[in-house]
């Protein structure tokens, strides 16, 4: 569905009310329909909303909130930047299922994220000439299963990600920490062309946004949010890339982290998030596609599938959601087939003895 501009402009001037926030905007547009509906709404209405209350809502009906949007408008439409909205089919799928996710993303160049292999690699800005080496290696070998590269067009460990997802013609996205109309760092500036023809860039501030050092901690759980693994290459004890970490586990996806000696400042991030059991100790590029189960289309064995198994109606409903994406995540499938988590987990157990799908690394399940 493509959104019209006004239906944008009353997106646009949601996102723009102080204290309301991604989570507090999905609240009101699900209770009203829309979000022009929501500024149509009686105040004493929406404060009975959970977690809403009068003071989230006691700036909403100010003319400057639409004033600003059309100005963000203009911007957009000047500079032919994609709004991606968080109901529409275009919008990135595994960023959907995230509850603080963007109301609106900005998006510029060719981004195709749609059914697509991701993976986010993020870690230190002042990043070793072995963690060059190993960052370089995994996208290499990884490259023949096509990912989509994530991370975020900073010093460092994003930028070698970056050149190495192009160096392999792989589609890469930058998820910035400012509005489309700044570049940071600029000295990056001179990559961004063959970013946005093989891939592009992502963001949910605007043109008028103050850059702020804060932005990238806001950033970085759209990194997290839009693929299915994050890999953490180095870092120090604390770092930007350990919270990314730390999302991507709140979003219930893989993390992975590159191990190093226990005396070098670079990797104590790194050993840390793995002997605290939150991320996967990463030795080899392809301990990725075995952790995730991914698999080139030549070794992909025929299965003779079980004939006539009886499947009751949420088992069906799963079964015909997995014919048609192949593999997904307990909350994708909970959230697809309108299901609780709790039964979803159980009706897939059920079909699990049945012999009718099968559990994969990942938290991931795909029908046999």
């Amino acid at each position: 569905m493509t959104r019209t501009d006004e239906e944008i402009l009353y997106v646009l001037a949601l996102q723009h009310v102080s204290r309301i926030g991604d989570v507090g905007a999905k609240k009101l547009i699900a209770h009203c329909g829309s979000a022009e509906a929501v500024f149509k709404e009686k105040k004493q209405v929406l404060a009975k909303i959970d977690g809403i209350g009068t003071l989230r809502l006691n700036n909403l009906k100010l003319e400057s909130h639409i004033k600003a949007a059309e100005e963000e408008l203009a911007f957009i439409k000047q500079n032919n930047i994609n709004c991606l909205y968080f109901e529409d089919a275009n919008y990135p799928q595994k960023l959907k299922h995230c509850l603080d996710g963007p109301i609106l993303l900005f998006q510029s160049g060719h981004v195709h994220l749609q059914k697509q292999r991701i993976l986010s690699i993020v870690g230190t800005r002042k990043i070793t000439t072995s963690g060059i080496a190993f960052c370089e290696k995994l996208v290499e070998e990884l490259a023949v299963f096509n990912p989509v590269i994530v991370s975020g067009f900073a010093y460092g460990t994003d930028i070698t990600a970056h050149k190495a997802a192009l160096k392999h013609q792989l589609q890469t996205v930058g998820c910035l920490a400012h509005g489309l109309n700044q570049v940071y760092p600029k000295v990056h500036k001179k990559y961004m062309a063959n970013i946005e023809k093989h891939g592009g860039f992502l963001s949910d501030f605007w043109s008028s946004a103050v850059f702020d050092r804060n932005n990238f901690l806001r950033r970085n759980r759209i990194i997290a949010g839009l693929s299915e693994a994050t890999i953490v290459i180095e870092s120090a004890e604390k770092g930007g890339s350990l919270v990314t970490a730390d999302i991507a586990n709140s979003y219930n996806r893989d993390v992975f982290a590159v191990p190093g000696r226990p005396t070098d400042s670079l990797s104590l991030g790194c050993n840390n998030l793995i002997k605290q059991q939150k991320a996967y100790l990463l030795s080899s590029p392809l301990d990725v596609a075995y952790m995730l189960n991914w698999q080139l289309e030549s070794e992909k064995k025929p299965v003779q599938k079980q004939l006539f198994v009886e499947l009751d109606e949420q088992e069906r409903l799963i079964f015909n959601y997995l014919k048609t994406e192949e593999k997904a995540l307990l909350d994708s499938i909970a959230l697809h087939c309108h299901l609780p988590i709790f039964k979803t987990a159980g009706v897939l157990l059920n079909m699990e003895l049945k012999g009718v799908l099968r559990p994969l690394p990942g938290k991931l399940f795909e029908l046999v």
